[in-house]
């Protein structure tokens, strides 16, 4: 019932008017107490005369208050910049009564009631200022004590003692329904550590031991420092798992709603904050210009990636925007997701881009401006089992989509490739490194610039390691990793299609773009660290198991091909991948070739096609490498 009273009260706010006659009253009590210690404590005074002068410095007070604007403030949320705003309206005040006495002295006489003691006005000054700020200090500790004395609190400590530990300090103060209570800072420089912010300890990392928890009851431990290393964010995160405790982490500045940090924005450590590497960021505003009123088509539009390629192309002015995928069920939540945002000019059609005619008839249709083609399969060991669904989808879908483009006039086509169509080892990257070939062969045969995208894993895409680890994890485990040495280049989501919109602003057709992704990542690694993440440890919680790798596998992924080398572009982290030369008669011929195979022919048919077209595809662990010993 108390709590129920509690939440009903909190959700109301004094009127300002009663705040402002709440700091005159003060101020009117001050002028008292001034003339009592001017006095030395005793009624040595005229009292008429302070009665005849209190309701004109307290309408004084009142004309100077509203001047400020403080008491608009809410008391329970009272910060420094109401505190600034106190000080100068009591300064204010006590100008203006200066003013008023040096105009009374001078042309009313000694005995006007305007003609206040210099001394009781400076003793006023103090007093005001001390006393209004206290009184609001005094009102926001005890709403705070009374609304947390009725909630469960969380004793946390702040990692960073600098600018962004501070601001978040302060947004948990300010929050009175953040359940925390900072009890202390964390911090590596030494200078820091033993002193106090806002009577508030700084410790170093050293200290903070399970004795130390255990007595301040301390249970999550929020991270605040903008562009901390990752190697030293693990390191952190790590220490701090280790001893049973949960850490969140403060996001980059940049994303603060409105320039101020809330404490809802406080979220925990996620995998992508471990990448190793900074966030890779690109904003370009020719990116509006590329995108205005256009027709905008995306083909596998329910993916992971084409999904989130189109909920950035629907931040721009876009004429319309096409969602095509022959996955109804995932195009459906994609398309409920946009209507429940409101969106506009979206249409959403199942095809499939292997069906010409179909595809055809959609571009009649709309008359798309620019395509994305993101429409693949992408599983190395299903499409070594399935070579010619590969073909069917990745070459021949992709033929069929980038052909009809060039017939409609499209402006661009942006390919969405893969880092397993270089030097590949499994079916899946051959196909894609063909479906880069066709749309090469394809500049300057029309109006249509082509463009390709290729970039590594992307973390929590469907069917990615990042989910099934974390299945493994609820389950108990134990994880499983191929091989031990085996390293992939990750990227968030939001990079890769960040990746692709820029090409698509960039390339003038021809281009292969690739990403500086940083060092590639051991997935032994990653394992371990999602072990962590998840407050577990290695391997007493949860072991990993080494299963071999599996058809067509690579320890190691590469970006460039053989031959290949690279030139720079105006982002420093997008390079253009500089191809060898491609006889493109001969290779538009075994395309042509290959797609023209019916579901009847032989794997080992299907792929000695592919590996006449790609040279440099060596299978690995794989049963077509029988192929690659009559080479």
């Amino acid at each position: 019932m108390i709590v129920k009273y509690l939440n009903k009260i909190s959700k109301k706010y004094a009127s300002k008017w009663l705040v402002l006659l709440f700091d005159v009253s003060i101020v009117g009590a001050m002028f008292f107490l001034a003339y009592l210690i001017r006095f030395n404590f005793k009624l040595d005074f005229d009292i008429l005369v302070f009665i005849e002068q209190l309701p004109y410095v307290m309408m004084v007070a009142a004309i100077s208050l509203v001047a400020v604007g403080s008491y608009k403030g809410v008391v329970r949320f009272t910060g420094f910049k109401d505190i600034v705003n106190i000080i100068i309206g009591a300064n204010i005040l006590a100008t203006l009564l200066i003013c008023f006495t040096f105009l009374s002295r001078r042309y009313l006489g000694e005995l006007s009631l305007f003609n206040i003691s210099g001394s009781i006005i400076y003793i006023h000054l103090l007093l005001n200022i001390l006393f209004l700020i206290g009184a609001k200090l005094f009102i926001k500790s005890l709403y705070n004590q009374i609304t947390q004395d009725f909630q469960s609190i969380s004793n946390v400590l702040i990692f960073g003692a600098g600018n962004s530990g501070m601001l978040t300090y302060d947004a948990i103060e300010n929050d009175t329904k953040s359940g925390l209570e900072v009890v202390g800072f964390i911090d590596d420089d030494e200078r820091k550590v033993g002193k106090k912010i806002n009577l508030i300890k700084v410790y170093n990392i050293h200290a903070i031991n399970e004795h130390f928890i255990k007595k301040n009851k301390i249970e999550d431990v929020i991270i605040s420092i903008q562009n901390i290393d990752p190697s030293r964010l693990l390191q952190i995160t790590g220490n701090l798992f280790s001893l049973g405790l949960k850490v969140k982490i403060v996001p980059p500045v940049q994303s603060w709603i409105d320039g101020d940090l809330s404490v809802g924005q406080i979220k925990e450590v996620k995998i992508e904050d471990l990448l190793g590497r900074d966030p890779i960021n690109i904003k370009n505003p020719d990116l509006e210009e590329q995108y205005d009123n256009k027709v905008i088509l995306v083909t596998g539009a329910a993916g992971s990636i084409g999904s989130e390629i189109c909920r950035k192309i629907s931040l721009y002015n876009y004429k319309k925007l096409i969602l095509v995928d022959n996955a109804e069920s995932a195009l459906y939540d994609v398309q409920q997701e946009f209507r429940q945002q409101g969106l506009l000019n979206i249409d959403v059609i199942v095809a499939d881009v292997r069906n010409k005619s179909r595809i055809d008839q959609i571009f009649n249709q709309y008359k798309p401006k620019i395509v994305f083609h993101a429409a693949a399969y992408k599983h190395v060991p299903l499409m070594e089992d399935s070579p010619y669904e590969a073909v069917g989808v990745n070459i021949g879908g992709t033929k069929n989509v980038a052909d009809i483009a060039v017939k409609h006039s499209v402006d661009k086509f942006v390919l969405i490739s893969t880092d397993k169509a270089v030097n590949p080892t499994n079916v899946m990257g051959a196909t894609k490194r063909i479906a880069e070939l066709y749309v090469t062969c394809l500049k300057g045969k029309g109006h249509t610039k082509f463009i390709t995208t290729r970039f590594g894993n992307v973390l929590g895409s469907n069917g990615s390691v990042i989910p099934l680890f974390k299945k493994q994890i609820e389950k108990g485990g134990p994880l499983t990793v191929t091989h031990k040495d085996i390293t992939r280049y990750f990227m968030t989501i939001p990079e890769a299609c960040q990746l692709v919109l820029e090409a698509a602003a960039m390339g003038n057709g021809g281009e292969i773009f690739v990403f500086d992704m940083g060092e590639p990542v051991k997935i032994f690694d990653l394992a371990t660290n999602m072990i962590v993440l998840s407050g577990l440890r290695y391997p007493e919680d949860i072991d990993i198991k080494i299963t071999g790798l599996r058809p067509g596998e690579k320890v190691y992924e590469e970006l460039l091909a053989d031959g290949e080398n690279t030139k720079k572009t105006y982002h420093e982290k997008i390079m253009i991948a500089k191809s060898r030369h491609v006889e493109i008669d001969i290779v538009e011929q075994r395309i042509n070739k290959l797609t023209a195979l019916n579901s009847m022919t032989q794997p080992l048919e299907i792929v000695s096609s592919i590996k006449a077209l790609i040279p440099e595809y060596i299978s690995n662990n794989s049963t077509y490498e029988v192929l690659d010993s009559k080479k």
